[in-house]
C-alpha cells in the first residue's frame, strides 16, 4: 500500500489547514482510515478515524471539535480539515489504515506531512 499525505505547512495559531492522503495499492473503500501525528520527542498518536462509508468518525480528545476527518472513495483519498490550530498541533501528520478490531494501524507508513503552528 502507498500512502501519500500532503497539505502541511507553517501557519499561525488559529489558522486552518486541510491535509489530503492519496492511497493506492489497495481497495480503499473497504478500509477504515486514520490520521496520526508524531510531535518531536513524542510517540505517534492516533488523531482521528473514519469508517469505510464515512458514516462514523472518532477523534482524540485533544482535537475533537477542531478537526474533521472525511474521505472520498471515488478518489481513494482521505482528508483532515484542521481548524483553530494550536502550537501543540505541531507534528508530522500521517494517514494509514486503521484496524478497529485490533486498534492498530497498518504496517506501511508513508512519509507524512509537516504541520508547524507558531506565532
Amino acid at each position: 500500500v502507498q500512502l501519500q499525505a500532503s497539505g502541511g505547512g507553517s501557519v499561525q495559531p488559529g489558522d486552518s489547514l486541510r491535509l489530503s492522503c492519496k492511497v493506492s495499492g489497495i481497495i480503499f473503500s473497504i478500509y477504515t482510515m486514520g490520521w496520526y501525528r508524531q510531535a518531536p520527542g513524542k510517540e505517534r498518536e492516533l488523531v482521528a478515524t473514519i469508517t469505510t462509508d464515512g458514516g462514523v468518525t472518532n477523534y482524540a480528545p485533544s482535537v475533537k471539535g477542531r478537526f474533521t476527518i472525511s474521505r472520498d472513495n471515488g478518489k481513494n483519498t482521505a482528508y483532515l480539515q484542521m481548524d483553530s490550530l494550536k502550537s501543540e498541533d505541531t507534528a508530522v501528520y500521517y494517514c494509514n489504515l486503521y484496524n478497529p478490531y485490533q486498534s492498530k494501524p497498518g504496517d506501511d507508513w508513508g512519509p507524512g506531512t509537516q504541520v508547524t503552528v507558531s506565532s
